[in-house]
């Protein structure tokens, strides 16, 4: 505690020094330091872009597609000072973040279902980014979609994203030279720092080269977490009078000690959150992330209006680590059940793509014809070790000497591949505009063909073969009846690999593969763009089928059985959300979104019509910057985040209630020797609150803890 007390007090001094020292400087400066400052408290200033990368629609304008889609920019990224992608989704009023699996791995809940890490795209392509946590410091954008995506990206390798997506876009070369270093420090003691350089060369600037890296390490804000992370990522860029080409490769390392876990409840009630900052997870659990991946994407205009391009990309993830996890049995005394695991994995993933774009024009129709085929192939490698279970308690934690062997399977120090998933999709979509493009109707399908073969956990012989296909359409058309008003409305499809009925003695059907699933959804919205201010209200419904076991004659119960895809889940709901320049100085990122998730069609009546779990009757943030206008080179910055009640068992008999977080935080723009420097201190959960954040989970009845209060310093300078 001492040395966490004098590592902050000397950050505190930097900044404090740095602060006296800038007037000074600026006093004795020429008469273009104002314009510096400005130019700089520009670039801070946080941005959302509406628009973003729509797959086989191409890069596109909020306003001029029929789906919701919005981006968050480097300078949010920059200012927020998030060590994962979870953080910066914090943001988004439509997502709330949970853990997967027992390991560090984040998942996303968008529109009441699952996105999970190895669904995010980079640049519109599945399969290259890191799939359990991702830094955000490569990331130039992260594009949120909101709904459905089958035609406009394919099926997800993971068999998520039914509710939205997320699209990283690397870093590329701007037209101004860039050469900027950060130093921060986030509580308890982790410290660490970026640099970012960017250069264009050639007579015309047509190349360009940009090179960004961090690393951070120390203990984190919950007791005994200690985290570190390293990457660096190189992009590439040329254009010329026809062809743009563009180059990206980047290497992740990321490293978890003694993770708090999640905590499944074999309980009748919802215990008390233990204090904000206890960790009830053992010493010898760490999770060891390491991802090197890239691509390669070229365009070439054949003609003025018809261009063609291609990518390819790879992956070469690996994945080690002892995780343990925490059963409660008694809600009061927090008496509880320990186990652990050690999951070696890696993974060796390739993607291609490979299209046409041409705009026509037949009368006084505008045509934009899109048509294209891509490919996703992964390996995934994989061995297990369970160990025996201990005693613990969630609110007094021993520590206990990791647990020896109860039963394993795979190759441990060299796990052989026990899945080979083969993804192909071809498309053709048109946008057909009317009354100089006011109206908008986009109708498209995309043919999807999922192959996966199984392998033996026991030698790594062949098992068995997954060969299904299908077709995703989608419908969508934008009216824009005046100037900055786009109404929308769309129908369109999730789809993912079916499920296949388990082995069971009393199935007519064991082993049965079905046919890839989908989802459907239907929405209506408007967007208008005040100006300085955007807003958009969205109204949708999503239906996703699910399975499950019932008697083959309903006048028989106790005879044979039938594993049939039969229910669903079907998610309302209403999203509104508001970003742009209130008034002079007065910024704002905010929304809400109402939500009904129901269960329906289930077997034999059972849960039917009720809650799915985890997934919040509400959610609204709201994400404030004020320029002080007596205080004009001042920032503050301060964001509040509500989560509606959650249910917690499909019987609907559990439930944790709604929290609200605050964070606050201040920016200072000054000078260091004619350089721009930025100042930040943020601090997320002022209050310390203790509260059940998620209670999502797709296989057990558990809760994840909301993170304790957290200071976070850092200092920028532009060179």
């Amino acid at each position: 505690m001492k040395s966490t007390r004098l590592i902050a007090a000397g950050v505190s001094a930097a900044a404090l020094l740095a602060l006296s020292g800038a007037p000074v400087q600026a006093q004795s400066s020429s008469g273009d330091i104002s314009e510096i400052i400005v130019t700089a408290k520009r670039s801070n200033q946080t941005q959302v872009i509406r628009g973003g990368n729509l797959g086989a629609l191409g890069d596109k304008l909020a306003a001029d597609v029929p789906f919701a889609i919005k981006s968050y920019g480097s300078a949010l990224i920059l200012n927020q000072q998030p060590q994962t992608l979870g953080q910066v989704l914090e943001n988004d009023p439509s997502i709330r973040t949970g853990y997967a699996y027992g390991n560090a791995a984040e998942l996303f809940i968008v529109r009441g279902f699952p996105l999970f890490g190895d669904d995010i795209a980079i640049d519109g392509m599945y399969g290259l980014t890191p799939r359990q946590l991702v830094a955000p410091e490569l990331y130039d954008q992260v594009q949120v979609l909101n709904g459905a995506s089958a035609f406009l990206n394919g099926a997800a390798p993971g068999g998520s994203g039914i509710g939205g997506g997320v699209n990283l876009m690397p870093k590329r070369a701007g037209d101004q030279p860039l050469t900027r270093a950060t130093l921060n420090f986030t509580g308890k003691e982790h410290f660490g720092g970026s640099f970012d350089v960017s250069r264009r060369f050639g007579d015309e600037g047509q190349f360009g080269v940009r090179i960004n890296g961090a690393g951070r390490r120390g203990d984190a804000a919950i007791d005994n977490e200690y985290r570190n992370t390293y990457v660096l990522g190189l992009g590439l860029d040329w254009t010329g009078e026809r062809a743009r080409l563009s180059a990206d490769i980047a290497y992740q390392r990321m490293h978890v000690d003694q993770l708090r876990p999640k905590v499944t409840l074999a309980t009748t009630s919802i215990p008390r959150a233990p204090k904000a900052d206890h960790n009830y997870g053992q010493s010898w659990n760490y999770t060891t992330l390491r991802d090197v991946f890239g691509k390669i994407r070229g365009e070439y205009d054949l003609t003025e209006n018809i261009t063609v391009f291609g990518a390819v990309g790879a992956r070469d993830g690996s994945e080690k680590g002892v995780y343990d996890s925490i059963t409660l049995l008694d809600v009061v005394t927090g008496a509880a059940r320990g186990s652990g695991s050690y999951i070696p994995r890696t993974d060796n993933n390739e993607a291609a793509q490979a299209g046409v774009r041409m705009k026509l024009a037949t009368g006084a129709l505008s045509h934009e014809v899109n048509g294209g085929v891509s490919g996703v192939w992964q390996v995934n490698r994989n061995a297990y070790d369970f160990f025996t279970s201990y005693d613990t308690n969630l609110y007094t934690t021993p520590a206990v000497v990791q647990p020896g062997s109860a039963f394993a399977g795979g190759d441990l120090d060299d796990p052989f591949a026990l899945s080979r998933t083969r993804l192909y999709s071809a498309y053709v979509s048109d946008t057909i505009g009317a009354f100089d493009d006011r109206v908008l109707l986009t109708v498209g399908v995309r043919h999807q063909v999922i192959r996966v073969r199984s392998y033996s956990y026991a030698d790594g012989s062949f098992t068995g073969e997954y060969d299904e296909s299908a077709n995703s359409p989608v419908f969508g058309v934008v009216v824009k009846p005046v100037e900055g008003l786009s109404l929308y409305a769309n129908r369109i499809q999730g789809l993912a690999q079916g499920p296949t009925a388990p082995v069971d003695s009393r199935l007519v059907n064991s082993g049965e593969v079905f046919a890839p699933y989908k989802s459907t959804q239907y929405e209506i919205g408007a967007k208008y763009d005040f100006g300085a201010l955007t807003a958009s209200l969205a109204l949708y419904q999503t239906k996703q089928p699910s399975a499950f076991t019932r008697p083959v004659d309903a006048a028989n119960p106790a005879g044979s059985l039938v594993f049939a895809l039969d229910g669903e889940q079907r998610n309302r709901g209403i999203e509104f959300s508001l970003d742009g320049e209130v008034t002079e100085g007065l910024r704002l990122i905010g929304g809400a979104t109402i939500s009904e998730a129901k269960f329906r069609k289930t077997a034999s009546g059972v849960n039917e019509g009720n809650d799915a779990i985890g997934v919040p009757d509400y959610t609204a943030n709201a994400n404030v910057e004020w320029d002080l206008p007596f205080l004009p080179d001042v920032t503050l910055t301060g964001r509040v985040v509500r989560t509606g009640e959650q249910k917690v068992n499909a019987t609907n008999t559990l439930e944790i209630p709604a929290w609200t977080r605050f964070d606050l935080g201040v920016r200072y723009v000054t000078l260091l020797n004619e350089r721009a420097m930025t100042l930040r201190f943020n601090v997320d959960n002022v209050a310390n609150k203790r509260y059940w954040a998620s209670s999502y989970d797709a296989f057990s009845t558990t809760l994840l803890q909301g993170t304790p209060r957290t200071f976070k310093l850092s200092t920028t300078i532009d060179f």
